[in-house]
């Protein structure tokens, strides 16, 4: 089984992750500029470390995004599935060892582990071409692994 990657958000194009990555820099600029020449107000004006640490931590956002450090994805190959459903939290790597079976709903996927803890996929509706290409690879992936999938629908 080959490795297959699917993002679950559009890519960028080269100019906006240009920009995102001028924008970090720009601020850890300006935030370093206020340390600087406003270091005498921050002794009395406290609520200007939440302006700096605000613009530091932007500024650090919007290089990883620009370096595409944020994008979320699911991967699969023989071995392993990896999940990277939010930009902030590192992937998860689930090895077919530890999975007890999956279930496939229409916007999400669960998996269920020995261990008797379930972890949620989410797809959201945003792009919804990328769920079926994801859940046919997570179903070959189970397949190959004997791990049972059951295709569910949704119950209130």
């Amino acid at each position: 089984m080959e490795k297959k990657l699917f993002f679950l958000e559009h890519e960028n194009s080269r100019l906006t992750k240009v920009f995102q990555i001028v924008l970090g820099i720009l601020c850890f600029i300006v935030a370093l500029y206020w340390i600087i020449f406003n270091f005498q107000a921050f002794r009395t004006e406290s609520r200007l470390w939440i302006t700096i640490v605000f613009l530091i931590l932007f500024g650090i956002w919007e290089i990883l995004a620009g370096t595409g450090r944020t994008r979320k994805y699911i991967s699969t190959e023989a071995g392993k599935i990896v999940l990277k459903q939010n930009s902030v939290l590192p992937p998860v790597e689930l090895k077919p060892d530890n999975l007890e079976k999956i279930e496939l709903f229409p916007l999400s996927i669960s998996f269920k582990m020995k261990s008797r803890s379930s972890i949620i996929f989410r797809f959201g509706i945003s792009y919804p071409e990328i769920i079926e290409p994801v859940k046919n690879e997570i179903v070959a992936f189970a397949g190959f692994n004997g791990i049972p999938a059951e295709i569910k629908d949704e119950e209130l």
